[in-house]
């Protein structure tokens, strides 16, 4: 169990991918969201459809199931990050593998417009524009929004996108 989250008076649009290959993979990411939208700092929750991506890296696996949300947050953006940790942990995500399969994989994508570089914490998310993945499901929910310091909307990632990874809706959304 994590620390309760301190609150800020401001709210923040944030977006986060997820995605899993490992397991009843629509059940985990349903309970993933579940457990996000009931954090008190998460509040108007909406999500892309499911789509399922090939598997993106070095190592030879199943294909992935990959999904954006979008919320407003109210507090600090390493504290979401850190909450996104520990509901990959609760999951049952191992990190033996770099870029390996997992039961769930949450990336912090963005946080309105913040730009961070830490060790812990680098907004946006240092791959975004290289991963067809996230930038289909993140421009079906936010196609307009502008990346901070890239300087183009998701749409504009998207279709100068060089990933060559095939990505496909499935129905329905969780």
């Amino acid at each position: 169990m994590t620390a309760p989250i301190a609150i800020s008076a401001l709210p923040m649009q944030a977006f986060v991918g997820l995605g899993g290959n490992v397991g009843d993979v629509v059940s985990t990411l349903h309970a993933a969201i579940h457990a996000l939208s009931g954090e008190q700092a998460v509040s108007a929750l909406r999500s892309s459809r499911l789509y399922l991506s090939q598997a993106w890296g070095p190592v030879a696996q199943d294909h992935f199931t990959n999904q954006v949300v979008e919320f407003s947050w109210s507090a600090a953006p390493e504290a979401l990050l850190e909450f996104l940790l520990s509901l990959e942990v609760r999951f049952g995500r191992q990190r033996e593998i770099a870029q390996g399969p997992r039961t769930l994989d949450l990336d912090l994508l963005a946080v309105g417009g913040l730009q961070r570089s830490s060790d812990a914490l680098t907004l946006p998310h240092p791959r975004l524009a290289l991963r067809r993945f996230v930038l289909v499901p993140f421009a079906e929910l936010a196609p307009d929004f502008v990346i901070q310091g890239l300087g183009a909307t998701v749409t504009t990632l998207l279709e100068s996108c060089t990933d060559t990874s095939w990505v496909r809706p499935l129905s329905g959304s969780v």
